[in-house]
């Protein structure tokens, strides 16, 4: 397995496109995602990709893992509660403003399903940790999805983070990995992801039948989606957890 980032090899920016994921289909439709080509257009250097070599000397993507660098005062209460699509946006801003970065921000580490189960989200964590480091950043900021809390998705976030392990740790796996690589946990960021549509559009994305109106859950969200059947429109708010890595 080696790392590189997108800026090592650009020719890998189809390939790390194209990896395939298990994110659920109405995670694909949050509208500040359409920013997202910025992160090979302008941040090239922040995106880490993991290569499997094959017995032919060639390599695959097999993982990545998305930062964008941020101009941040570091005061941990100006962290946005919008966390994914805030960061997204406000990298896009300060990029156009030429505002020199402070900070990292992490938007998702992603395996291909093959790869999954196998301990190599904490590489390419640690990688993306280390590669921030080695650009002269001194701060990982983390809007984190943990990835057991779609199993309870009416239980509050807040309640859910706080739970330990006997031995101290986080109960999340995801969660555990990032503070056994040294985060500090600092709150929910309560919108980190907004995604609307109406009724037809949320029944294509889930299969769901979406004919009453009220808390409805769908599979994989981490909270309940609000439904309107009188105003023919579903809003799924998503709540991530802010983590930040202290890199020196």
């Amino acid at each position: 397995m080696d790392l590189v980032t997108l800026a090592d090899r650009p020719d890998l920016a189809p390939a790390m496109w194209d990896l395939d994921t298990t994110w659920p289909p109405f995670m694909l439709e949050d509208p500040t995602a359409a920013l997202l080509d910025v992160l090979v257009e302008r941040f090239p250097q922040y995106q880490v990709l993991l290569l499997d070599r094959d017995g032919a000397g060639g390599s695959s993507v097999v993982g990545r893992a998305h930062a964008v660098p941020l101009a941040w005062d570091g005061d941990l209460d100006s962290l946005p509660p919008g966390g994914w699509d805030a960061v997204l946006a406000q990298a896009v801003r300060d990029a156009d403003d030429d505002a020199a970065p402070t900070a990292a921000s992490a938007l998702e580490v992603v395996l291909a399903p093959d790869y999954q189960g196998r301990g190599l989200s904490s590489l390419l964590a640690a990688g993306m940790r280390a590669n921030v480091a080695a650009l002269g950043l001194t701060d990982l900021l983390v809007p984190l999805r943990p990835n057991h809390k779609h199993r309870e998705p009416r239980v509050p976030l807040a309640e859910y983070v706080r739970r330990r392990r006997p031995d101290g740790l986080p109960e999340d796996p995801w969660l555990r990995v990032h503070v056994r690589l040294g985060a500090e946990v600092v709150r929910v960021c309560p919108a980190s992801m907004s995604i609307a549509g109406s009724l037809a559009q949320w029944r294509e994305w889930t299969g769901l039948p979406f004919d009453r109106s009220g808390e409805v859950e769908v599979p994989d969200a981490l909270a309940p989606v609000h439904v309107s059947v009188e105003h023919d429109h579903a809003v799924y708010v998503e709540p991530n957890v802010w983590l930040r890595h202290r890199l020196a």
